[in-house]
């Protein structure tokens, strides 16, 4: 049965999140006390089965919870939302009978908090190829030295999922492994000082030697594109969220746009209210209609992951073409909501001129349109020819 995002995030709490995340954009701040609340409210269990005291969440149930939330506040849901990542992939496992990562849901069960340590500048192959070194040691542990970018949650996390290649071997591997806070490695630097999305702290992360132990090992890969279930999990988990985040901050706009429309004053039409301008009328219409193309779809890719449905090939570009339609989608409906709203949304006051900042980082997860296009024209089309 469904979980009822209302009563995992209650309207009180939403309220309080949403008056803080101006304070926190402004100080370029981490979301302490959001982050406390949501804790509190076993908000970062939602993928941990109920067995173990988490929500027992599915993915759909998960993607409406992160909607709810990146309403109030873009940045904060962002960055729960990596950790979200590692305990979704997690019960991906877990419901297609591979118990490699239950440790995540024990972990996470504890109150062990988990960040993506993944993205690596300049590496445009993702999840396929990696610039960081993974050195395998004695016992079958490795240790990682590379740089890691956008690693969000970096005041709070105690575990973080990473990987690195592996090049001692005849062929060069892929390895993915856990490595802990209080162990030493790894180092931050105090570099989040960004256009939007300022409250997620996604600051960059040296590994230097950072050490995963043989049993936080999960996976040695082939460089290059596979089917294995992490990369599925992966993949899916993170589109599907990123997609949930970004749907949560248009339907924001959007309900700031139809507030507006119906508060502004039109001095021209006798002081009748901008809701019944027609062009203004059309353009909250067409914002409307660009989020309500968006919502079956993200409900159905959610759902299929959870139904375990078997796409085969036909995921991935499913899944490229789901983060790409959400977050372009997203932009658009701003767009429409600073125009409805008037020079008052350019305002550093204004809700809407934070969305407007906020939803620009879109443009930069992975997939990137560049990938989402060559991932669905070669799903349509094959391979382009040497």
């Amino acid at each position: 049965m469904p979980l009822e995002p209302e009563s995992i995030l209650p309207d009180s709490l939403l309220e309080r999140i949403r008056s803080r995340a101006a304070g926190y954009d402004e100080r370029n701040e981490f979301f302490r006390e959001d982050f406390d609340e949501l804790v509190e409210a076993t908000y970062l269990k939602a993928f941990v089965p109920q067995s173990l005291g988490g929500l027992g969440a599915s993915l759909a149930d998960v993607v409406r919870l992160q909607r709810r939330l990146a309403a109030a506040a873009p940045a904060t849901a962002l960055g729960v939302n990596m950790h979200l990542v590692w305990t979704g992939v997690a019960r991906v496992f877990q419901a297609r009978g591979d118990a490699s990562l239950d440790f995540v849901l024990d972990e996470a069960a504890a109150g062990e908090i988990f960040s993506f340590g993944i993205s690596e500048a300049g590496n445009d192959s993702v999840l396929f190829d990696s610039v960081t070194a993974a050195e395998p040691q004695a016992g079958g542990g490795y240790r990682y030295t590379g740089t890691k970018v956008f690693t969000s949650l970096a005041p709070v996390w105690t575990r973080m999922g990473t990987f690195g290649k592996d090049t001692t071997g005849e062929e060069p591997r892929l390895v993915y492994g856990f490595i802990r806070r209080d162990e030493p490695g790894w180092r931050h630097l105090d570099d989040w000082d960004t256009l939007g999305m300022r409250a997620s702290q996604s600051c960059t992360t040296i590994l230097d030697g950072a050490f995963a132990p043989a049993d936080r090992v999960v996976r040695s890969l082939p460089v290059g594109p596979n089917p294995d279930l992490l990369v599925f999990g992966i993949f899916a988990v993170f589109e599907t969220l990123l997609a949930a985040v970004y749907t949560g901050i248009a339907e924001r706009a959007l309900e700031l746009a139809v507030e507006a429309a119906r508060r502004r004053r039109s001095l021209r039409n006798g002081g009748r209210a901008y809701s019944q301008d027609p062009d203004i009328r059309w353009q909250v219409a067409e914002a409307a209609m660009t989020l309500d193309g968006v919502l079956p779809q993200l409900e159905r890719v959610a759902d299929d992951v959870d139904r375990l449905v078997d796409r085969g090939a036909a995921w991935f570009p499913a899944l490229s073409g789901l983060k790409h339609r959400a977050t372009g989608a997203a932009r658009t409906v701003v767009d429409a909501a600073m125009r409805v709203g008037g020079g008052g949304g350019y305002f550093r006051s204004s809700e809407l001129q934070r969305l407007y900042r906020d939803v620009l980082a879109g443009l930069y997860h992975p997939s990137d349109p560049e990938s989402a296009h060559a991932t669905v024209a070669n799903a349509l089309l094959g391979p382009l020819e040497d």
